[in-house]
Parts: C-alpha cells; structure tokens; sequence
C-alpha cells in the first residue's frame, strides 16, 4: 500500500506543514482523487508521496509543484439538438454547468467550437464559432449531420475536450413567403448606418426593423424574446431604415433583422446580420483646401465625417495619402505622393505659373480601411519674379530721374516767384505817422479831387539809425512844412488833426 500526502503553502504564511489528504492513504492503485483538499484554485500546491508495506516505508518522493487553474483540463460542454424547418438548432451548456464547486466562474469567457460533417464516407469537416444559442442554417434538407463541439479559452491558450458526437437529421425548409425581405444588407458610411432589403411582393407590405445586442447571444438564456424595434423603422412601407440611433458603443456588436408583414397579418423573419460597428463602417472621402504662399503649397485637410465627427477621428487613427501634380497641356501627368498623419501639409520646390493639383484619401492601418479619393483641387503658383523686380527697378530709376529735374525747376520757379512778388506785392507798410498824416490830407474836407488831382505815390521805408543827419532831418521838416503852407486853402485854425508839431515828427522818425 502506498500514503499519499501533500504540502499547501500558503503566500502569506512563513511556515508551512504537511497534511495527509483525506481518501488517499493505503491506496492500492495507482491514482487518487484529491478534489476535496483544493480549495484555492490560483494558489501553489506541493504534493509528495511514499510506499508502504507492513512496517517498511519508502523515502519520500520529490515534491510535485502545481498551481490547479492552470493544469486543470476543461471539460466538454453539455449539447442539446433540435432539427426543425431544415435548420439545426443548438443549445450549449458550459462545462461544469451540474457542479456545485466551479473551477472556471465566469461562464461568459467560454468561446464554443463546432465541428459538423455529413454522415457519409466522404464526409468534409467544416469548423466554426458558434454562440451557446446558435442555428445552423445552410444545411441539405433530409440529410443526417454528425457534429461535436469544444469550449476554450482563448485568453489562457486553453482548449477543451469535445463533447460526444451527435448526429441529427434535417427536414425541408418551408418556401419562404414571396413578401419576405431578401438581400438584408448593410450600408454604413462615416458611422451613419443604413439598412437596405429587398421586396419581391407587389402588394402592401410593411416592415419593422429590430435589433439584438450582441452580448446577449453570449448568454445561456434564451435571447429570442430580447430582440427590440428599431426607432422610427417600425411599421414602415420603405425598404431602407437609418439605424444610427442604437448603435451606442463601438466596442460592441449588434444583429439586425427584418420582420415583413403581410396584408393577411402573416409575419415573416429575414436573414440576421450582423453590424459590428469600426469593422462595418467604411471611410468617407475627406475634404481638402489648398493655398499658396510664396514656395510652399499648403493643403488643409477636413476628416471624413466632417470635425464633428469624434468617432472617425479617435478611433480609427487617419493618416492621409496625398497626390498631387502639375496639371499641363503635356498629357503625362508626374504623379507625386506624401502619407501624412496630420490635416495639414505642405509641399515645395514649386514651378512658377504653374498649376497643380491635388487629391487626398483617408486611410487606417489598424482597421486596413481607405477611403475614396476627395474631389480634385487646383491652385496656379505665382509668376517669376525677376519680371517684376525689373519692372519695380525701372520704376524706381524713372522716379528719381523724374525728381532730379524736377527739383532745380520748381527752386527757378519758387525764386522768380519771390522776385515777382517782392516788386509787386511788397509785404512792408509805411511807418504808422506817415499812414496818418496822408490820410487827413486825402480826407480834408477842403480838397477838390476835381481842381486838383493828387498823383499816386508810394513810400519806401528806409532803415533810420541814431545817425540821422540834422540837416537832412531839417530839410524834411521845412519840405513837409513847405507842402502844407503851398496850398490856398490852408486854414490855421483849424486844430482837428491835420498841423503836427516838428517835435512829434522828430520823435516819430527818431
């Protein structure tokens, strides 16, 4: 007989002790179930083990280091069969789905395996996923299948067993009704998602659109009750339905079908698709504007979907490929391309009047999608610039040509003008007295302009220093004096204005 004995080591612990396993002492075979002793299933494990016979024992043998989760095998699932209206369906269980004590709690993590083939000599194996609620639905009427099925857990590398063979027969399909939608098929185009069908029928028809969550075919339950209306494609006669509206996550996936009824309340269910919402889409082209400076060719570029658009700019990653060319009369285009990650982009080592031409596509690596290429946009360099530097130096140089002559004509000008001006209209006035004593004289009242005219005379003011001469100054006053008593109408009494004293005079002139 043989004792078997194990160590559990514990992390947190310093010390650890051998216990015998319950059920695994004098066994006489060669194995023993130890599921009991294995509560934790992410921790280490020792096992050791001895022979005994009567009252000798054998060394201990080495210790078996094991931690269970991940030397445990996955077991197959459990599988139910319904063979109806030329259809299979399937119903999955999971492994452990009749244990009370579960090594793999999550359910969900499993990801199903089909194997199907014909019951025949020549028989073709075809494998695929398949959810824990699946039908398989393109299958030969009356004939018998055979298929098995495996749960793994692709995140672990870990593969189950399969379950048992199972093999069923298929009945005819029943011939759809001619009002049923065909050709369901989506279009979806800068995250705006449109359904589009068929209609063979040609009387009144109506249409509601539904939708499944995709996690919900992940679940053992049955989803078939869970299936929802689409907003605003229900009861429709059009056979398209914008769809945008529910699709809420991009992470997720979603199934769309049609429901045709007919005008004898008949109901008919199309073809699933299934919409998985980066994958499904498809990038628009972008929009692209271009300018020139004075050697650079600047290309503005609008993301697919416009700037609005958050989804197309994340989460797809755009770069953009442009292509650009001079746009000649020579019909051999050189074609020229740049990849650019930014909206903005320049090009140089431009040809003067020249036009050129440019075109952008949108792409994504992560996703391998691209889009159209954008609408041509063509822009004419600016022309060479010597011309222009030969004509502004020809400006120039007749400019000051120009001032050079003009310059010494308008001094002459402004020269002769002063002379003229200076002889004519004199800008001094005669000294105040002088102004005075004329004015009585014109204005006495005694004075007959008709007897005796009085010839025009003007007064040149002349400059008079301290030196004045008083002979000169005698003389001026005996001429001034003469000039008044040489008159017949003199009147000595009269005082008002018109007899100056020499002494006023002097001081005047002085």
């Amino acid at each position: 007989g043989t004792v078997l004995s194990y160590r559990f080591e514990d992390f947190e612990a310093n010390e650890t002790e051998w216990k015998e396993l319950p059920g695994c002492q004098n066994v006489t075979g060669t194995e023993c179930d130890f599921s009991s002793a294995i509560t934790k299933y992410y921790d280490m494990h020792h096992v050791r083990l001895r022979a005994e016979r009567r009252e000798e024992v054998s060394p201990w043998s080495s210790v078996f280091e094991m931690i269970p989760y991940f030397i445990a095998q996955i077991g197959p699932p459990g599988i139910e069969l319904q063979s109806t209206n030329g259809v299979i369906k399937i119903k999955v269980s999971p492994p452990e789905a009749n244990q009370v004590r579960k090594m793999w709690i999550a359910d969900l993590r499993f990801k199903y395996n089909l194997v199907i083939w014909e019951n025949s000599s020549n028989a073709e194996f075809r494998s695929q996923s398949i959810f824990p609620t699946h039908i398989i639905d393109d299958l030969a009427p009356d004939t018998t299948y055979c298929l098995k099925v495996q749960a793994t857990l692709p995140l672990d590398l870990q593969e189950g067993l399969f379950s048992p063979i199972h093999c069923v027969k298929t009945t005819h399909k029943a011939v759809n009704d001619l009002f049923c939608a065909t050709n369901v098929r989506v279009l979806a185009l800068n995250m705006k998602f449109h359904l589009h069908w068929n209609n063979q029928y040609k009387r009144h028809v109506s249409y509601n659109v539904q939708y499944l969550i995709g996690y919900l075919k992940k679940l053992h339950d049955d989803y078939s009750v869970k299936w929802l209306n689409v907003p605003g494609c229900e009861d429709i006669t059009d056979t398209q339905c914008n769809f945008s509206s529910i699709i809420t996550t991009t992470s997720g996936f979603y199934y769309l079908r049609v429901q045709a009824m007919s005008e004898y309340n008949k109901s008919c269910l199309s073809n699933e698709v299934k919409v998985e919402p980066l994958i499904t889409n498809e990038i628009g082209p972008p929009g692209v504007k271009v300018d020139i400076s004075d050697v650079l060719l600047h290309i503005q570029i609008s993301p697919p979907g416009g700037s609005e658009s958050e989804v197309m700019r994340d989460h797809y990653e755009l770069s953009y490929r442009v292509l650009y060319w001079k746009n000649s009369s020579n019909n051999e285009k050189e074609i020229k391309m740049k990849e650019i990650k930014q909206t903005i982009g320049t090009v140089s080592d431009l040809t003067p009047s020249t036009l050129y031409c440019v075109k952008v596509q949108a792409f994504s690596e992560v996703y391998n999608k691209s889009s159209h290429f954008s609408e041509e946009e063509c822009i004419k360099t600016p022309g060479d610039k010597i011309l222009p530097l030969i004509i502004l130096a020809t400006f120039v140089t007749a400019l000051i040509a120009v001032l050079l002559v003009a310059l010494p004509l308008i001094f002459a000008v402004y020269q002769a003008y002063n002379k003229i001006k200076y002889v004519f209209f004199p800008s001094c006035q005669p000294p105040l007295n002088i102004e005075g004593f004329g004015g009585q004289l014109l204005s006495s009242p005694y004075l007959s302009t008709t007897e005796e005219p009085i010839a025009n005379c003007s007064v040149i003011e002349t400059i008079v220093t301290e030196e004045v001469n008083q002979i000169d100054f005698k003389d001026y006053k005996h001429s001034k004096q003469s000039s008044r008593d040489s008159g017949n109408y003199s009147n000595d009494d009269d005082t008002s204005g018109s007899k100056v004293s020499a002494e006023t005079l002097e001081k005047e002139i002085v």
